[in-house]
């Protein structure tokens, strides 16, 4: 099938991370793929969750929010209580950042990761959860200025992108249009070393069976690889920061 925006059915869309976008937070970035723009933010704690209090590690966690414009009629503010789509992502971007952190290393520190979308046009929380990681690395070196560690906490990259099947075709990087018309949509959460740390998969109208995820997943995969050398080139100024294996 032919794409609106003209890709192939193995392209993702064009991504592009701003570093710094934001004056004060100790990371940030705004995140463009295609038109779904998201700016991320790490804000350093020096404090845990009660909790975690006395510990011998730190914390990671999100919050995940959408403009009343980021999409073609108003999304109402959440002020009290954040909806379930939204507490869903923000947890799904916590975990996904837990995974890459070694936590007793931060210290009994929390950095906070806010994703706030801009412009949503699919793919919002693989977006925020792409850009949360490049906010995060310059959050930790912000700490190591401060004389906090040495090489980054991290212990691997990690990306996210979705996959679906339409009219019997597999396609990469879904747009809203092509989301909203899935037989199957999925988003997949991994690291740079091409480990699986949550797939998301929802057959809409056909089931489908291990053969058609086999290939759900091997598209995916290089997709995130081609996502992960994206975040490193963004990156590329403070790579030194990160443990050896990882530059």
């Amino acid at each position: 099938m032919s794409r609106l925006d003209g890709r192939s059915s193995e392209a993702l869309r064009p991504i592009q991370i701003t570093r710094n976008y934001l004056k004060y937070a100790e990371g940030s970035c705004l995140i463009e793929v295609g038109n779904t723009k998201v700016v991320c933010s790490a804000s350093v704690d020096n404090k845990v969750p009660a909790w975690m209090a006395g510990g011998d590690s730190g914390w990671v966690t999100a919050e995940y929010g959408m403009l009343p414009r980021s999409c073609s009629s108003r999304v109402s503010r959440e002020r009290s209580t954040k909806g379930g789509r939204s507490q869903e992502i923000q947890r799904l971007i916590g975990r996904s950042m837990r995974t890459v952190v070694d936590l007793t290393r931060l210290g009994q520190r929390s950095v906070w990761l806010d994703c706030d979308v801009l412009q949503a046009d699919g793919g919002t929380r693989t977006a925020s959860i792409t850009g949360a990681f490049v906010a995060l690395v310059d959050g930790l070196v912000h700490l190591r200025r401060k004389g906090a560690f040495d090489a980054l906490p991290v212990k691997d990259f990690v990306a996210a992108t979705s996959v679906g099947i339409i009219e019997g075709e597999t396609l990469l990087d879904l747009n809203y249009d092509e989301d909203s018309r899935a037989d199957v949509d999925m988003n997949v959460v991994m690291t740079g070393s091409g480990k699986l740390i949550e797939v998301q998969g929802t057959a809409e109208k056909t089931p489908f069976d291990q053969a058609q995820l086999d290939e759900l997943l091997k598209l995916t995969r290089a997709g995130i690889k081609q996502v992960v050398e994206i975040q490193r080139k963004a990156l590329q100024d403070v790579l030194t920061f990160l443990p050896k294996h990882l530059t």
